[in-house]
């Protein structure tokens, strides 16, 4: 998917890419070799200090980590040459966000909203077992919350294409992928603290505890300490006003 989406959006390779509700960086880090500069946004301390950790132990000084909300960022207009957002687009306003973004872009730039399923849900066991570990773990840390009950509705009443259109965008298409993929536990664990339900700021000191409780219930089901799962992948391209 990476790679199909550097190919549509076609950066320079001296440009700046813009990745919104950032969490650990999962689209920014394998972005980053088409851009000179990078920046890593997410309201979330936790997520920022984690991007800024990757950063220096990956050599990758171009990415910079911002601690902010997405609806406030301070970008100059014309800065960016393409903006991402991984599954996040429904936790943010979706129409401010949106007409913002549309300002930072160069023209002619592209915005991409990034998906993928969820290893928790799925129908292997070892994805059902995950299910439960992380529902009574967001129980005991009170964390239930931060998922609000019907979060997706207003998505289904006004799909992001539409959104996206009002914003002044050409929505140019949307793109799929599967593949098979095989985590290890650790990896899970990270994936999760990505989340905005189960972020480092959640589990805090309980952290050493829910990655216990992980390799308890889900070692059970590794092959050959794996975990194997069809992840679906998508992204949906929108383009900004071409260059006069």
């Amino acid at each position: 998917m990476i790679a199909d989406l550097a190919r549509r959006a076609a950066p320079s390779g001296r440009g700046r890419l813009l990745d919104l509700a950032c969490g650990t960086g999962q689209l920014a880090f394998p972005l980053r070799d088409w851009f000179t500069d990078v920046w890593a946004v997410d309201t979330e301390p936790g997520m920022t200090e984690v991007v800024r950790a990757k950063a220096d132990a990956v050599g990758a000084a171009h990415i910079r980590a911002v601690t902010a909300r997405a609806e406030d960022l301070d970008a100059e207009p014309g800065g960016f040459e393409l903006i991402v957002i991984g599954n996040a687009l429904h936790r943010l306003n979706r129409a401010l966000v949106a007409q913002r973004a549309c300002t930072w872009l160069k023209p002619g730039g592209c915005l991409a909203l990034c998906w993928s399923t969820s290893p928790w849900g799925g129908p292997r066991d070892w994805q059902q077992a995950l299910d439960r570990v992380l529902r009574s773990w967001q129980n005991t840390l009170g964390a239930s919350g931060r998922i609000p009950p019907g979060w997706d509705r207003a998505r289904q009443h006004d799909p992001d294409h539409e959104v996206l259109s009002r914003a002044g965008f050409d929505v140019a298409g949307r793109h799929e992928f599967s593949v098979e993929y095989h985590w290890t536990i650790p990896e899970l664990a990270d994936h999760i603290r990505s989340t905005s339900f189960l972020p480092p700021s959640v589990l805090a000191e309980h952290a050493s505890g829910f990655d216990a409780d992980l390799i308890a219930e889900l070692g059970r089901h590794t092959a050959n300490g794996r975990l194997t799962e069809t992840v679906d992948f998508a992204y949906e391209l929108a383009r900004g006003s071409a260059p006069a």
